[in-house]
């Protein structure tokens, strides 16, 4: 009998990927969700307050001399200019120092620059940190849920990314009500409530920030830059853990997998395999990123000024308005993530895009014909956005899964980058003009727009999206440094 060949220097046989894919939900999942998660929900809380402060940072005795244009405007759009830019960034640190390492750094990023804002004294410094904060949260979309991904079992991935990511939503209701209060004039003087909203932040920040020091390295990460051994150790407490909390013996593996270790993935190897072995992918990743960076980033952003313009509400009131279609953007993710894992991908990614867009459209024709009062267009929003953002969501889900490990980060920062770029810098630019002409029609051109870029994506999503559902990352898109 021919004795099994020895293995090659410098590689790796385990079956670490598999034994983390069959374990059942735990309180180590709960760890990584929280730790991880969490920072969406300042994510939401920042913007969310920025856009109800807008029009109180344009009135007199708010100390900053800035109108509410700039801030929904070029302040919106230096915000996902610095996002793009910092997911390129750190995406690139993230796939060659580790998911841990820059997940904590991009968090302190983000907590100085939010910091930094509540101190604003003139425009232009508000305007630099708004940039800054943004870098921060850009570096975090590629390192977080490049992260999740690794972690959580392939039976859960679906339903825990998309909702992780429409946790957002959370911070956004916590923003709504939270600016609510910040603005009120008589428990607050105009020129403190608005720097105390974004100093809460950085207080949330740091609590986060503990929590995940908690939270370990990827251990599929490990096994390709040569940590075989942590992972190895990291996979066997985690299954110790696992076994005494659920009183039973886990299944065996699936497989193994013969893994190259190397140091790092030049960025020639990254274009070559994601557009010439992945194009259909790639499409489909820029379709989906496109789509909701629009609607989201051009439009929501304004939606305080539409109120204030159109429909006469106070800007200390628009938080009440914005905390009811949070609610439904972050219940849309939660009820539906299920289905992404169950009904599958493609049926639901496609789904969620284009009933959203069809709705909008809607909704720009009863905007349009003056039916529509500030209640009405919040509920007709509310169900809008309930399907979009699990749609939303779904786009960094997908990006985050059907490309090889070694690319993960990088390619989640690129289609993240390129997307927002295209309809998160030049959507507010764009809108924010046309949302403050007080012209209903262009208001209602803005949200055609953006629904027609919803619907282009749900017809792409139809024909060329991954049937990923329950498949091990390693069977959906095969490791680079696999050795056959």
């Amino acid at each position: 009998m021919t004795p099994p060949a020895a293995p090659e220097p410098g590689t790796i046989t385990t079956a670490v990927p598999a034994r983390l894919d069959r374990l059942p939900w735990s309180r180590w999942h709960w760890m990584i969700v929280v730790g991880l998660g969490t920072v969406w929900i300042l994510d939401g809380l920042e913007v969310t307050i920025v856009g109800n402060v807008a029009g109180r940072l344009s009135e007199p005795g708010s100390g900053l001399a800035i109108t509410s244009a700039q801030v929904t405007g070029v302040a919106a759009a230096l915000y996902v200019a610095g996002a793009c830019t910092g997911a390129l960034f750190f995406g690139r640190l993230t796939d060659r120092y580790g998911r841990k390492k820059l997940f904590m750094v991009t968090l302190a990023v983000y907590l100085g620059a939010t910091a930094m804002t509540a101190l604003s004294f003139d425009a232009w410094w508000f305007f630099l940190f708004r940039f800054l904060t943004g870098f921060g949260i850009g570096g975090e979309y590629a390192a977080i849920n490049s992260a999740i991904d690794e972690l959580i079992p392939s039976a859960y991935r679906g339903r825990v990314d998309l909702i992780i990511n429409g946790s957002y939503w959370l911070g956004a209701v916590g923003g709504s009500l939270l600016s609510i209060v910040m603005l009120n004039t008589e428990l607050l003087p105009e020129n403190l409530g608005w720097r105390l909203a974004f100093g809460l932040g950085f207080v949330l920040g740091l609590v986060i920030l503990l929590v995940r020091r908690h939270v370990p390295e990827s251990p599929r990460w490990q096994l390709i830059h040569g940590y075989g051994d942590e992972a190895e150790k990291l996979v066997d407490s985690v299954e110790r853990s696992i076994e005494a909390e659920k009183h039973g013996k886990l299944p065996p593996p699936a497989g193994e997998i013969t893994m190259r270790e190397r140091e790092s993935v030049g960025f020639g190897l990254i274009a070559r395999t994601v557009f010439r072995r992945y194009p259909k992918r790639a499409v489909l990743s820029l379709s989906l990123f496109i789509g909701q960076a629009f609607l989201y980033n051009a439009i929501t952003f304004g939606f305080g000024a539409i109120l204030t313009t159109f429909f006469d509400v106070g800007t200390g009131h628009t938080g009440y308005y914005f905390a009811v279609i949070a609610a439904g953007n972050f219940v849309g993710p939660l009820l539906l993530g299920k289905l992404f894992d169950t009904v599958g991908r493609r049926i639901m990614i496609s789904g969620t895009y284009l009933l959203s867009g069809v709705l909008l459209f809607v909704t720009a024709w009863l905007f349009d014909r003056g039916s529509l009062t500030a209640t009405t267009l919040t509920a007709c929003w509310c169900v809008v956005l309930f399907f979009a953002s699990a749609g939303a969501s779904s786009a960094y889900l997908t990006v985050s899964e059907i490309f090889p490990m070694e690319t993960r980060a990088m390619a989640i920062a690129f289609f993240y980058a390129l997307g927002t770029a295209a309809g998160g810098i030049s959507g507010p630019l764009v809108f924010a003009e046309l949302t403050a002409s007080g012209v209903v029609g262009d208001t209602a051109l803005a949200f055609r727009i953006g629904a027609g870029l919803m619907c282009a994506a749900g017809l792409v999503a139809a024909f060329l999206a991954v049937r990923a559902e329950g498949r091990a990352l390693e069977d959906i898109a095969e490791p680079l440094s696999t050795v056959r």
